[in-house]
């Protein structure tokens, strides 16, 4: 059964993102059932184009609409493009620029859905703000702590774990005990329109656009060369913003002679000498890392100072990996893994957590090969 608060008091109000999905709908759905007062908030966070096919804002915004209607609460709507881009999109490209692979999504949350959208939550007059996340949150001694969902496959607190505590302690997510399948049971049951409404994919701007196509239009090509570890050259490559570690599709490398016919993987980006460096196999050992150190660390739990134990993801669906991590006196960590992981990748997040708790994250700055484990131990 789903875990819902109680509102603090009558006519306590609560603005849920409303997104045009059946999650979010939802979410509206069971705190308007425990008594809240219910409304809801469209976002735009990107400026729609008349003749882009990928963009479904203005599907999205009248599936809130009917939601709404169905629900029989207020919805407004409010425009955040200008944020969005200052705050996400203009990072996005800063680091596709510097050959980096960044992840929006935990940005966007943290500046966009659990920023600017909640501060208008309560100019609006509510208490909290509501999602249709799952995940879970729940008291802790030292304040909110966020939990993984009950449904693994669907949890998303990988991106949610840069949200400001402050920001955690107002917010609401009613889906955390739910499984996917019963969350669209209780939409169909309750006649809401988007019940078998099927789930967004891809990073929210881009949509289900080609990737390469829409980062071109922002970045420049540089092309460079493809060499194999010993400096063997093995073709063009368009870009190193273009590609990113552990790829296998787009690089063009036919046969070689003398080389075997498995098939080629970026394994490192050469950003001093504009190179992309490729080997051949799926587990070849430059693919896969036995540390990783990250920038400033976001805690969601009391800051810890000593090494410790958990688990660790490097991205979003990746199982939980055993590792050691060791606070920085640059207020990074580092991550020392119990088996070395493939296609750990500069930009993404390093994750923890202890047991079903998020510890919080930082950004991955840099990695070494597993045949270096020795020195970083």
């Amino acid at each position: 059964m789903p875990t819902v608060p109680p509102p603090p008091g009558p006519g306590a109000r609560v603005i849920v993102g409303l997104s045009g999905g059946v999650d979010s709908a939802v979410a509206a759905l069971l705190l308007r059932q425990a008594g809240w007062q219910v409304q809801g908030l469209f976002l735009s966070n990107w400026d729609e184009e008349d003749d882009d096919a990928y963009c479904t804002a203005a599907r999205d915004f009248q599936d809130a609409r009917a939601v709404a209607a169905e629900l029989g609460i207020v919805l407004h709507r409010a425009g955040f493009a200008v944020e969005y881009r200052e705050r996400v999109f203009e990072h996005f490209l800063r680091e596709h620029r510097a050959g980096r692979t960044p992840n929006p999504d935990v940005l966007c949350n943290r500046e966009i859905k659990f920023g600017v959208a909640l501060s208008w939550a309560r100019r609006l007059g509510a208490s909290h703000f509501a999602t249709g996340h799952y995940a879970r949150l729940e008291a802790a001694a030292d304040g909110p702590a966020l939990y993984k969902a009950r449904d693994t496959a669907k949890d998303q607190s990988y991106f949610l774990h840069a949200v400001a505590r402050e920001e955690l302690a107002a917010t609401l997510m009613p889906l955390g005990e739910l499984r996917k399948s019963e969350v669209r049971e209780r939409a169909r049951r309750a006649g809401l329109p988007v019940f078998d409404k099927p789930d967004s994919t891809g990073i929210c701007f881009i949509g289900e656009r080609p990737f390469r196509e829409f980062l071109a239009r922002y970045v420049a090509r540089t092309p460079g060369a493809i060499e194999s570890p010993d400096g063997e050259a093995l073709g063009m490559h368009d870009g190193l913003a273009f590609y990113t570690l552990g790829q296998r599709t787009g690089l063009h490398i036919g046969g070689r002679c003398g080389r075997a016919q498995a098939p080629w993987y970026v394994a490192a980006k050469d950003t001093a000498r504009n190179v992309l460096i490729v080997v051949q196999g799926h587990d070849h050992p430059l693919l896969e890392s036995s540390w990783l150190r990250t920038g400033p660390w976001h805690w969601l739990a009391a800051a810890r100072r000593e090494r410790f134990h958990g688990t660790v993801k490097v991205r979003y669906r990746q199982d939980d990996q055993e590792a050691r991590l060791q606070p920085a006196t640059d207020d990074g960590m580092t991550v020392v893994f119990e088996v070395p992981q493939r296609a750990v990748t500069p930009g993404q997040y390093a994750v923890a957590y202890e047991g079903e708790r998020c510890l919080g994250g930082g950004v991955i700055e840099s990695l070494s090969p597993a045949a270096q484990l020795s020195a970083a131990a």
